[in-house]
């Protein structure tokens, strides 16, 4: 079986730092690789994940800057990346929306992994698109929300080799995602007062959320009880989640999957976070985590954590492994390939 997958040109994969989309690429396409499967990977010059790397953008292209360009450098990427892919693979699994638009030129079986968040307009455009296309959800919730006849949900999975459990947690809580509205960074600081304990923040700063950040975020930092650590690795992510006591992830919108959470989990650190899209699919109450509404209540439950490390790592590698993630996709690539995939619309619908 030879499978293509197909990732946005503007970001390495595996991402250096900032990339959900990269990173859930590169762990599907490792793992696919070790269990014989033949993949090729289309990105950009820069990444390093280990299968053969094709690319027409040597660099990066991140931050975004200019939606005109952006968009036709995204457009070129897919086309290429589509027209070559369909003469080599025996199936084409797409991660962009704009991908899909060359896939009546082809006759190479698609499938498509969703990676947003609901947008009516997305949802009418996949509608618009041949019925033979076989779509994954990263939740339940993304599911539940797209009424397509070809979808089904497989949760996101990453290797736990790449993430570790601190010897001995330090009394600290963590934020790890990008510094917006919707990821509820101020929220963070809030609990961390309200608890008092003290709060790492990493992530990005994205251009588009420079004003939040100056006055949301930035005049609560102080280097000592509210720290920001700045944009980090997968060395860095391990430091700093594996030795927290929790990472807060106190989302205000309906977060598709969050791959933070599990990143977390894989370091044994409990997520105390807000319900919102895939949270309560991941976190499971009192296992893994704490789901609540309110600040107050998450600040009581980073004071009053009695989950143990080994606990939150154990669920983590029984539902969250990138073996788990890839067998998922390996036999819906099987079922495509055969012709066995069924009509899943009136399990959907009642769903």
């Amino acid at each position: 079986m030879k499978i293509a997958l197909i990732a946005p040109p503007f970001i390495a994969v595996p991402p250096k730092k900032y990339g959900g989309t990269e990173l859930f690429i590169s762990e599907l396409a490792s793992s696919l690789s070790r269990q014989g499967i033949d993949v090729t990977v289309y990105a950009n010059g820069e990444s390093t994940v280990p299968v053969e790397l094709r690319w027409i953008y040597e660099k990066e292209n991140w931050p975004i800057r200019g939606e005109v360009d952006t968009s036709l450098k995204g457009l070129n990427h897919a086309a290429w990346a589509v027209k070559e892919a369909a003469g080599d693979a025996d199936i084409i699994h797409l991660n962009s929306a704009c991908g899909l638009s060359f896939s009546r030129y082809v006759e190479t079986p698609l499938v498509y992994t969703v990676h947003h968040a609901h947008e009516p307009e997305l949802t009418d455009y996949y509608m618009s698109m041949s019925p033979d296309i076989s779509y994954v959800s990263i939740s339940d919730f993304q599911r539940s929300k797209l009424p397509l006849a070809r979808i089904q949900t497989i949760h996101h999975g990453i290797d736990p080799n790449c993430y570790r459990i601190a010897p001995k947690k330090r009394p600290y809580l963590s934020f790890l995602g990008r510094i917006a509205p919707s990821k509820g960074t101020h929220i963070a600081i809030e609990i961390a007062k309200l608890s008092g304990i003290p709060l790492k923040i990493a992530g990005e700063i994205q251009p588009a959320y420079t004003q939040y950040w100056e006055h949301a975020v930035r005049p609560h930092i102080d280097g000592r009880f509210i720290e920001y650590i700045g944009e980090i690795g997968l060395e860095e992510k391990n430091e700093l989640l594996g030795s927290s006591m929790a990472m807060l992830f106190p989302i205000q919108w309906d977060e598709p999957f969050g791959l933070v959470m599990i990143e977390a989990m894989a370091c044994g650190t409990p997520v105390l976070a807000t319900p919102g899209g895939s949270v309560r699919e991941v976190v499971e109450e009192g296992i893994s985590g704490y789901v609540r509404f309110s600040p107050s209540e998450l600040a009581d439950c980073a004071r009053e954590l009695k989950i143990a490390p080994e606990t939150v790592r154990q669920h983590f590698e029984q539902h969250f492994s990138v073996d788990r993630m890839a067998e998922d996709y390996s036999q819906l690539y099987s079922e495509v390939l055969s012709g066995s995939q069924r009509d899943m619309r009136s399990e959907h619908l009642a769903a």
